[in-house]
């Protein structure tokens, strides 16, 4: 039994059963203070890692922003969840088609894990660009920003509720003889209204996510600049339990070996839209990535590289564009989606349509 079973263990055996919201913090604090989950050897593998042209699109993305904000001087690039900082190397070396953005950048790492810092500091020495790292995202620095979030949201704790005749009863986790196990509250929860399609139904509510979201979009409003969502999911409301673990590049059992598997669930985009709109923002999209990195010029970009590459170079550059622009429901093309947030006053952003909500929605 790992360290991390034995304190929700006796957590459990001490306060009674704890929320699917708190299970996965506790979890995830330590999966990713402890290791470097990405590639092969990890639990999974992100657009970064697959081909260098999402972090270029993403930071020529960047610097179409940067000059529809009024170009200021100083500009914050920030990213949420920078992984091995494959993004933001990627983001920067592109970024240096205009040199004036470039100048005007300092970045910031939203990130606690010390093996990934590591990581990142390593990838973005070549850069020649000021990094600095932040435990919070309201540790970053006030000013004009742009930020990324790539598959951030996914690992942010949810709760459930579950519709049974009694109402909207939270899902916990509990103790068993077997070991951990999934319950429900005795009490429904009063405060939700919304009418169950059928008993049996999930109800997930992001509530970290709708925190984060809501606090990025009043920094925008008031500072100025976008905020740029990528992430597996849909455009809700819609029920569901969408809770998994990956481990290996497997499926496994969210309560087995609780914090060494990769604990997500599916984004609710319009989650992320209404708070940044509660926030002061206003929002573009959502639209598929497939659509967003077509929009981008990822076809050229490859051509472009492919000019330069051998035979089998160029296959593998096919490859990666197959893949992250792959269409079905569980191709990384359609899978994903894009949302951005931004200041009022910038009334388009590239590759996003404006966004808005239909009468039922808002």
């Amino acid at each position: 039994m790992s360290g991390i079973e034995a304190h929700l263990r006796e957590l459990i055996a001490l306060e009674g059963p704890v929320t699917i919201e708190r299970y996965m913090s506790l979890c995830l604090q330590h999966y990713y203070a402890t290791r470097d989950p990405l590639g092969a050897r990890g639990d999974f593998t992100t657009a970064p890692e697959i081909s260098q042209i999402f972090g270029e699109l993403l930071g020529l993305w960047a610097a179409e922003v940067w000059m529809a904000m009024g170009s200021p001087s100083q500009c914050r690039l920030i990213e949420l969840g920078p992984g091995r900082g494959t993004l933001m190397a990627d983001a920067l070396r592109a970024a240096k088609v205009l040199p004036a953005f470039k100048a005007a950048l300092s970045v910031h790492f939203i990130e606690t894990s010390p093996t990934l810092r590591e990581r990142q500091r390593a990838a973005l020495a070549p850069s020649g660009v000021a990094v600095f790292w932040h435990d919070r995202v309201e540790d970053a620095p006030a000013g004009p920003a742009i930020i990324f979030a790539n598959e951030f949201f996914d690992a942010l704790p949810v709760r459930q509720y579950i519709a049974t005749e009694r109402g909207w009863c939270e899902r916990l986790v509990g103790l068993s003889d077997a070991g951990l196990t999934f319950g429900l509250s005795a009490e429904p929860e009063r405060t939700l209204t919304q009418a169950p399609h059928r008993l049996g139904d999930v109800l997930e509510i992001p509530t970290a996510s709708i925190g984060i979201a809501g606090t990025l979009a009043r920094r925008l409003s008031s500072d100025g600049g976008a905020a740029l969502f990528i992430d597996y999911g849909y455009w809700g409301p819609a029920f569901g339990d969408t809770l998994q673990a990956l481990h290996r590049h497997a499926y496994v059992d969210p309560l087995h070996e609780p914090g060494e598997a990769d604990l997500t669930t599916h984004v609710d985009f319009h989650w992320l839209a209404k708070a940044g709109i509660d926030g002061g923002a206003s929002f573009h999209g959502p639209v598929t990535q497939a659509a967003f990195l077509t929009a981008l010029g990822i076809e050229t970009r490859a051509r472009s590289l492919k000019q330069r590459a051998t035979e089998q170079q160029a296959a593998d550059i096919d490859s990666a564009v197959r893949r992250l622009t792959e269409p079905g429901e569980k191709g990384m093309g359609e899978l994903f989606k894009v949302l951005a947030l931004s200041h009022p006053d910038l009334e388009a952003v590239p590759g996003l349509p404006k966004g808005r909500f239909s009468k039922a929605e808002s």
